[in-house]
């Protein structure tokens, strides 16, 4: 049994000790278990309220004692399935309920539309941003423009991004400024030929978003997230427009 499994379900590390100890010795009053624990009687008596709550544990009065007694331990399983049950809830209510109404609370356009980023984690957070507001939409489908001096820093925080967009069913059209570029499923790649040499840059258009990213001295990655959908729009028909031409 995997302690950090339990823990997932809400369990800490103390009722987790008791529950073995429990299983061990079967009904049991406060005293035995707490000593089987190796955890003094108070800690141990509200380790058991809590696995009562749980309903990993169970009781039955025996003169002026309370004798406690584990249940089986497939109430573990019952316990993650009502969990996931209640989070998969939860996921579809915010989806179809939740954020729309909390949406429609901001304002058209602020200053708090845009957002810098840099680093490594700024990076893979707007590469996860992108991943999860594309598989929102009913197009499932983003335009980049990209060049060759960024590829190589891009993926870095995030090397298996090509293969969970692949996986989420998400398509990517490219337009490469310059030479390279791979391909990849789910994706279709044009090229823009050019002379002399080519700044690093990168972006996406994602309507209502559009993610630019850069790199500054020493290959230190930036990043601007503009939630806008005139923006984005706007950035849409340019591309658009270059990919007929290309």
């Amino acid at each position: 049994m995997q302690n950090s499994a339990l823990e997932r379900l809400g369990l800490e590390q103390r009722e987790i000790t008791v529950y073995r100890a429990l299983l061990s010795l079967g009904p049991s009053p406060i005293r035995t278990i707490a000593d089987k624990a190796n955890i003094n009687r108070g800690t141990t008596y509200d380790c058991l309220k809590g696995l009562l709550q749980k309903g990993i544990v169970s009781y039955l009065p025996k003169g002026k004692r309370r004798l406690f007694s584990p249940r089986n331990p497939e109430v573990l399983l019952q316990l993650a399935e009502q969990r996931q049950f209640e989070l998969e809830n939860a996921i579809q209510q915010l989806k179809s309920t939740i954020i729309p109404e909390l949406n429609h609370l901001k304002p058209d356009f602020t200053t708090a539309n845009v957002q810098f980023y840099e680093g490594d984690d700024g990076i893979e957070f707007v590469l996860r941003d992108i991943l999860s507001s594309v598989s929102q939409s009913t197009e499932r489908q983003y335009s980049v423009f990209s060049s060759k001096p960024i590829r190589s820093h891009l993926y870095r925080p995030f090397p298996n991004y090509t293969a969970q967009r692949i996986q989420k069913e998400i398509g990517v059209r490219v337009i490469a400024i310059g030479e390279g570029g791979e391909d990849a499923g789910l994706s279709e790649r044009k090229w823009i030929k050019t002379e002399g040499t080519v700044d690093a840059a990168y972006i996406a258009i994602y309507p209502p978003k559009c993610a630019i990213i850069s790199l500054a001295s020493n290959n230190y990655p930036t990043a601007v997230l503009i939630d806008s959908k005139e923006v984005a729009g706007a950035q849409q028909i340019i591309f658009d427009t270059l990919w007929k031409m290309l």
